[in-house]
């Protein structure tokens, strides 16, 4: 269990740069790095100073010097923990990050958790769980859409949105516990029910949209899913090492090399992509490998994008072996038809092979680089990634998710209850359930064990 009353330390920066910063928070911050710190050409201490100035001066253990660094100083509440805080820059040498950590250890300090210095920000009210789960959403951030989504939330903007409904909420449940408490006068009614089925509607109206969004905002976050797929042999991870520009997946002539799902990710026009390179579809005996190509079907009913990937030199063939298995696993999806080797064959027999109703197709050559570009250009286009503006509400985190379908679920029987005129008892436990989810994403509800899971996935120093 975490002491608020210890004061916390840690490196916060990646190794290998040519700065490393160490940050303290907690009550004796400021007092246990006064103790080591010596401030060049001045007699005011370390303590004795203002909040938000920095302070250049030797970091010493006794009579040596370990380095000469910057101190930044924050205090309580003014800081990112809402504790006496203080980062100390330094040099970013390995040695010297870990010699100053052991020495602030030694004088008080202890090593921080992973997301302590975040969780005791949230403890704290300097933000809510959703705006403190943002953060580490920012840190992993991989491309332009992503990095935005959690902007948005770290504004605050989905708690926003969620405290209106919570409060607009809280105002009727409270009128309808008020008329439970004069039951005995059954002519009183505090809560007006037509203005509460049209909040009701509203609040579901909204609910199901923020529901909704989760599609879209789990494809910022972890990428856009593209599964590649076809027979043994047609140049699957050939493609796959080209997207990528790495030899991520094992190409050989000899048929079922890849037997598992390789996975990798792209950002591709500032739009994060997670191709998926899956075993060719053909009939074995072969007990591994029929495993992958179970997970191919998987792949391909969990992805947004499908490649159907073709060799050229038997395209016809492939198409007829492989439409009954693969089509209606792709009708909400986005499909494309890669005939690939396709400078092997004429441009002309390509076009002649009749393609399945709706479908469009592409001639490339994987390993030539043949097409690739018109691929990524189709690509982004069929990803129909929205422009997020800072106002956007998008849900991206799977906790939230359930969350929200849970309240979505409670409201809906407050309509549902209000159009059968069930009694207010009713109504009110369903309106308080939608409540209790809605404050469960802020963290208003949340027990330390979901705490603690969320932030133990945070890095040391966060």
């Amino acid at each position: 269990m975490n002491n608020p009353t210890d004061t916390i330390c840690a490196i916060a920066t990646a190794q290998g740069g040519a700065i490393g910063i160490i940050r303290l928070s907690g009550p004796c911050a400021i007092a246990i790095t006064s103790t080591l710190f010596h401030p060049h050409q001045s007699d005011v201490k370390l303590a004795d100073r203002k909040a938000y100035t920095l302070t250049f001066g030797r970091l010493m253990d006794g009579e040596e010097i370990i380095d000469e660094v910057l101190v930044s100083l924050f205090r309580a509440p003014h800081s990112y923990t809402g504790e006496e805080s203080v980062e100390i820059s330094c040099h970013g040498s390995a040695y010297i990050l870990q010699r100053v950590l052991q020495l602030l250890i030694s004088s008080g300090a202890r090593l921080a958790h992973p997301g302590e210095f975040t969780q005791r920000a949230f403890l704290n009210g300097k933000m809510d769980l959703s705006q403190a789960e943002a953060v580490a959403d920012l840190i992993a951030s991989t491309s332009a859409a992503s990095h935005r989504l959690a902007m948005n939330q770290m504004r605050g903007e989905f708690s926003h949105e969620l405290s209106l409904l919570r409060e607009r909420l809280l105002h009727f449940t409270s009128l309808i516990e008020l008329e439970l408490d004069f039951s005995d006068h059954e002519e009183l009614e505090f809560a007006n029910r037509d203005d509460l089925k049209q909040l009701a509607q509203e609040i579901e109206s909204k609910l199901s949209r923020l529901v909704h969004s989760f599609r879209t905002g789990n494809a910022l976050k972890n990428g856009v899913p593209v599964a590649i797929v076809g027979e043994t042999n047609v140049g699957k991870s050939t493609l796959l090492n080209t997207l990528v520009g790495d030899e991520r997946a094992i190409v050989s002539d000899i048929h079922g090399t890849t037997r598992d799902v390789i996975e990798d990710c792209i950002t591709l026009g500032g739009v994060l992509f997670r191709f998926i390179d899956t075993a060719g579809i053909r009939s074995t005996n072969d007990t591994i490998e029929s495993i992958g190509i179970a997970r191919t079907f998987k792949k391909i009913e969990q992805a947004e994008i499908v490649l159907w990937m073709i060799d050229s030199t038997c395209a016809e063939e492939q198409i007829n072996q492989l439409s009954s298995q693969i089509l209606p696993l792709c009708e909400e999806k986005q499909l494309l038809i890669l005939f690939n080797k396709a400078d092997l064959v004429p441009d002309s027999s390509l076009t002649t092979i009749p393609l399945p109703t709706g479908t469009k197709s592409l001639n490339i050559s994987a390993k030539s680089h043949q097409g690739i570009s018109e691929l990524e250009q189709w690509l982004l286009e069929a990803a129909q990634q929205p422009q997020l503006s800072q106002e956007d509400v998008i849900v991206s985190n799977v906790r939230h998710y359930e969350a929200l379908q849970f309240a979505l679920a409670s409201i809906r029987r407050v309509s549902q209850g209000l159009a059968d005129n069930l009694s207010g008892d009713f109504i009110s436990q369903d309106i308080r359930e939608c409540i209790f989810h809605l404050s469960d994403i802020v963290g208003e509800v949340t027990s330390n064990e979901i705490l603690n899971n969320i932030f133990k996935h945070f890095c040391i120093g966060k």
